[in-house]
């Protein structure tokens, strides 16, 4: 998951739902990581053009919700942007800008409408040789999903369940009663111990994306590791960071939640709130590169000690 987990709970079986819940990420991680040479992701990747792989159900959910949000926004969200990301290898030792041939050559092996899909047997095929998914943007959403289903099997009313501050969810209320005040990161600041400002969550699952993550500045330009599948490049649709809410009756929140923000992300503040505003169960916030904040009412409801940095949208 290439993140730091955390696991909360309270209640008589909450060793045993934490305990559960670590082995279940463990489980995930080893199935989706492009990194294991024997995970699923990487038989899917290496038999790219030749046969279909039979996967565990859990990444077939994966990549057909993929799927299906790739066709929802024409493209802004799509896994097979793995090719890109290999190509600039941001945040590791290898990071550089590749030639415009280089991006227009990987470009050639992205496309959505590419993954093959079998229900039947959870099935999955990539249609052209050299074509790689990466499961980066969903993953920790799903671990989440998986965690919250281990927490009502164990009767946990109250919990916190953190990979790693991109992907959260709260389970019920504080042992205060309270709801769940969670700081969300000042997109320019590298004090962990400032936040854009504080959003209370009870019952619902948080996503944060932000171009702060990984990546690198060269002559004056910061290249990030939100790509735009559409441009094989750093997206710049003038967002530093975003974060959603997603209630958690909402199918899939967890899911949800780590996709939605990269596709805001890339969408742009525009784009991205009239997105947003189509959703029932969600909410959110979108912090521009001029620092204005623009969020739907619900986010704004919920949100308190914004950074003076920053201003909201009028």
């Amino acid at each position: 998951m290439d993140t730091t987990v955390q696991l909360r709970a309270e209640g008589k079986e909450a060793k045993e739902a934490v305990e559960e819940g670590l082995t279940r990420i463990q489980e995930i991680d080893k199935l989706a990581s492009a990194q294991n040479p024997d995970s699923d992701v990487s038989r899917i990747n290496a038999a790219a053009g030749h046969e279909y792989v039979q996967v565990d159900p859990g990444i077939y959910e994966m990549i057909a919700l993929s799927k299906e949000y790739s066709v929802k926004t024409n493209g802004a969200w799509d896994i097979t942007v793995g090719v890109i990301t290999n190509l600039w290898d941001i945040g590791n030792d290898g990071q550089h800008i590749p030639s415009d041939a280089e991006i227009a050559a990987a470009l050639e092996k992205v496309n959505y409408k590419d993954i093959l899909l079998r229900p039947e047997d959870h099935s999955v095929m990539l249609a052209k040789e050299g074509m790689s998914i990466d499961l980066g943007g969903i993953a920790k959403g799903y671990a989440v999903d998986e965690i919250r289903k281990i927490y009502e099997a164990h009767h946990i009313e109250s919990g916190l369940i953190n990979m790693g501050a991109s992907s959260m969810y709260a389970v019920g209320k504080t042992s205060k009663g309270k709801p769940w005040n969670i700081g969300i990161r000042h997109p320019r600041n590298d004090d962990a111990n400032t936040y854009l400002g504080i959003i209370a969550i009870e019952n619902q699952a948080l996503g944060t994306s932000g171009d702060y993550e990984r990546y690198f500045i060269q002559d004056g330009v910061r290249y990030h590791h939100i790509f735009d599948p559409r441009t094989g490049r750093p997206s710049r649709s003038g967002v530093m960071s975003d974060s959603v809410v997603i209630d958690g009756s909402v199918p899939h929140a967890g899911m949800l939640s780590d996709m939605f923000t990269t596709i805001i992300f890339v969408l742009g503040p525009e784009k991205g709130m009239d997105f947003l505003n189509g959703q029932a169960g969600i909410e959110g916030e979108i912090t521009g590169e001029d620092n204005t904040l623009y969020m739907t009412s619900g986010f704004k409801k919920h949100f308190s000690d914004m950074n003076s940095d920053f201003h909201l949208a009028q």
